[in-house]
């Protein structure tokens, strides 16, 4: 799992609760059922995620930051001088950091997250530790067409988006994604990204069902949110945590499942549970070094550059925008 749409706001926007409610009665009218992983985040999911980061079990984030913090000076040649950065889906600025004390001569950083609020406090201690750095937040879904602020507009430009969240999109999505960065930040721009490698099946087993149990009470958190922002009568104990790797996929598959026959209320519509019935939470897809770069050269990006840890569990690339497309 990893975070899409991190947030730490006191309460959703009415906006947020609308998407919500939309993206939750089409998921669970769907078959099978579902529900978009980007719902995990609200104040008590962002807190749980930043449990699941810290656990043993959890390789990601760790193995992200060493790669990070070894190779920064490497990956601050692709940025250029007088660059803006801009992250998409910042959330906490903990990896950024790790690129800002490698770029002096960098003009200005746009942290993209859809929480205003947090990016407000984010961006408020980045200017006190960087205080020659212009921090100009936006508050944006990242996925979606959003406004680079005026300052940076005929600045060179760069992207950041580590956390392997490329992940949680299906391929045809994260060639979606791709092609927009491109249009975001412009032809011959980098893009610094983080992606998860396939490896042991145990490994991934362990990651994603801590013997904590945080995972589980992060996946059930997101009908915790819809009991509470959506007036659903979810019983929590009635469905349980789910993980798996799906090899002929290359994903970890997250589930809720039902375990009992059950009919739960969502706003004013009811939907049935069988025994055994899912809710598919998110999907975390693992990829290659080769596999990833053929998926970015699909999006209009060359390859140029990738850095692993010595157990091949996570990559870091570079990528370069060989053009941009407007569909």
């Amino acid at each position: 799992m990893t975070a899409l749409f991190q947030t730490a706001s006191a309460a959703p926007a009415p906006q947020s609760r609308s998407a919500f409610a939309a993206d939750c009665l089409a998921g669970l009218s769907a078959t099978p059922k579902r529900i978009p992983p980007k719902y995990f985040y609200d104040p008590a999911g962002s807190r749980l995620f930043e449990r699941i980061t810290e656990l043993a079990e959890y390789y990601p984030t760790r193995t992200e930051c060493g790669i990070l913090r070894k190779h920064a000076g490497d990956i601050a040649r692709f940025v250029p001088e007088g660059a803006a950065l801009i992250e998409f889906g910042s959330g906490s600025s903990e990896k950024v950091r790790l690129l800002l004390g490698e770029l002096p001569a960098l003009a200005a950083y746009v942290p993209v997250d859809i929480s205003a609020e947090f990016l407000d406090e984010e961006a408020a201690r980045l200017r006190q530790d960087f205080p020659r750095l212009e921090v100009i937040p936006a508050a944006a879904d990242f996925t979606q067409p959003f406004a680079l602020p005026p300052t940076v507009i005929g600045r060179p430009r760069a992207g950041f988006f580590p956390g392997s969240t490329i992940g949680n999109f299906e391929p045809e999505e994260a060639e979606k994604f791709l092609r927009h960065a491109a249009r975001i930040l412009g032809a011959g721009a980098a893009l610094i990204i983080g992606v998860d490698l396939v490896k042991d099946a145990h490994i991934l087993h362990a990651a994603y069902n801590d013997a904590a149990g945080v995972t589980a009470a992060f996946n059930l958190n997101v009908l915790a949110r819809a009991n509470r922002e959506l007036g659903a009568n979810f019983d929590l104990n009635a469905f349980v945590h789910q993980a798996f790797f799906n090899e002929a996929a290359s994903r970890v598959e997250m589930h809720l499942v039902s375990r009992r026959s059950q009919t739960v209320r969502v706003l004013d519509r009811a939907f049935a549970f069988a025994p055994g019935e899912t809710i598919h939470t998110e999907n975390s897809y693992k990829h290659t070094l080769d596999g990833f770069a053929r998926l970015a050269a699909k999006a209009g990006w060359r390859a140029e550059a990738a850095w692993t840890d010595t157990e091949n569990l996570f990559s870091v690339h570079v990528l370069r925008a060989k053009s941009v497309t407007l569909q």
